[in-house]
């Protein structure tokens, strides 16, 4: 078995987990498209009983990721929101979350709209200044829920400061780190306790996968996360572990390019007279620069801007007329697409909080995909172009 401590982040990417099947020699892991297994007798079996509770291609792809987010544990699940839901089926009815106040709609209702009617309270707050997040510490909080860079206007938080204040105080802190990717930021090296992703997205890459996971690295920890994926069976496919398998394999690659044709778009936005604010911690004027600078390897390819004038209607007239960006919900493939976070994926947010947190009628999102960039630019010169002359 490899030390997979030992390897740099792309050979891990390529190889963590992985083992050529040993029926045939494959180098690819199989997909083992099975519900049960036979046993030679009873509780005499391979380590495999019943694909809810653990399947071979699944199996890989858990390892690889906990390799990957320099954990030891890791638990593959349906979608994002079905990893999120694990994590909060560690807690109890009379529990109290901390979560950032710019996080994503679906993990806002997943919030309000379903685990508040089972006791558990949350508080939603900017986590700029570690103050802010302290000042909302008493002996019900159970969770401190942090996403970052957040989504949709690229806040940074900062990890190691949070997880210092959750360590001070016994309680368990997870970091959506779906938009970094362990490409980027390792969390868990930073003293969170858990790492979510929407595998869906980034880690994916290709728009053909709905799935989620969780990664951790105490042992208590893991056989909880363990028993709740068994036992609500939420789990993925062993087709979609395939694919992500897959994808995983070029992350480091395609993480590069996501990084280079942000960067270019992002100082391109910021130069336009349309345009109000460019939410992208790559600028150093970003008011957490530093901190992002710290704690990521890189800035990534997601950006958010604002237009001047907060015009819902101008907003809608840029989205509607590109062209190689496309509309759509999502992110993180290697296409690029570009969304209204206020009609889209923060829809589920009541607009007093949704504003509050910063995301205006006008807030237009981008997943800068690995296309050629002046491709890219000239896309978005064209359609700035139809929104003047229809202004």
């Amino acid at each position: 078995m490899a030390d997979y401590d030992k390897m740099s982040f792309g050979t891990k990417a390529i190889h963590a987990g992985v083992q050529a099947d040993p029926a045939t020699g494959a180098i690819m892991t199989p997909i083992y498209q099975t519900s049960t297994y036979v046993q030679e007798g009873v509780g005499n079996h391979k380590g495999y009983e019943y694909s809810r509770t653990l399947n071979p291609t699944r199996d890989a792809l858990e390892k690889n990721l906990a390799a990957l987010e320099s954990g030891k544990h890791g638990a593959c699940f349906g979608s994002g929101l079905a990893a999120i839901d694990c994590v909060l089926k560690m807690l109890k009815p009379g529990d109290e979350v901390i979560s950032t106040n710019d996080l994503y709609g679906g993990t806002y209702r997943l919030f309000t709209t379903i685990f508040s009617h089972y006791g558990i309270k949350f508080h939603f707050t900017p986590m700029g200044e570690i103050d802010d997040v302290e000042a909302l510490i008493n002996e019900k909080t159970a969770l401190i829920w942090v996403e970052t860079p957040t989504n949709p206007t690229m806040k940074i938080v900062d990890i190691k400061g949070v997880s210092e204040l959750a360590k001070k105080n016994d309680i368990l802190f997870a970091v959506d780190n779906t938009f970094a990717t362990p490409y980027l930021q390792r969390p868990l090296e930073l003293g969170a306790d858990i790492v979510m992703h929407s595998i869906t997205k980034y880690l994916g890459g290709h728009s053909d996968v709905v799935m989620g996971a969780l990664v951790v690295n105490d042992t208590a920890l893991a056989d909880e996360m363990y028993r709740i994926q068994n036992s609500s069976g939420a789990v993925c496919g062993p087709m979609d572990s395939f694919l992500v398998l897959r994808g995983i394999k070029t992350l480091h690659l395609r993480m590069q390019r996501h990084c280079e044709n942000g960067a270019r778009i992002a100082h391109w936005l910021k130069s336009n007279s349309l345009i109000q604010n460019v939410y992208w911690p790559g600028f150093e004027d970003h008011p957490k620069h530093e901190i992002a600078k710290q704690q990521m390897k890189d800035f990534g390819g997601m950006i958010s801007f604002d237009l001047k004038g907060d015009d819902q209607a101008q907003a809608y007239q840029i989205v509607e007329s590109l062209k190689v960006f496309k509309l759509a919900e999502s992110l993180g493939g290697v296409e690029s697409l570009v969304g209204h976070p206020a009609s889209m994926t923060h829809a589920s947010i009541p607009e007093p909080e949704r504003l509050k947190s910063g995301v205006s009628n006008s807030l237009i999102r981008l997943s800068v995909g690995v296309e050629d960039c002046d491709d890219l630019i000239g896309d978005l010169e064209q359609a700035f172009a139809k929104a003047v002359q229809y202004a």
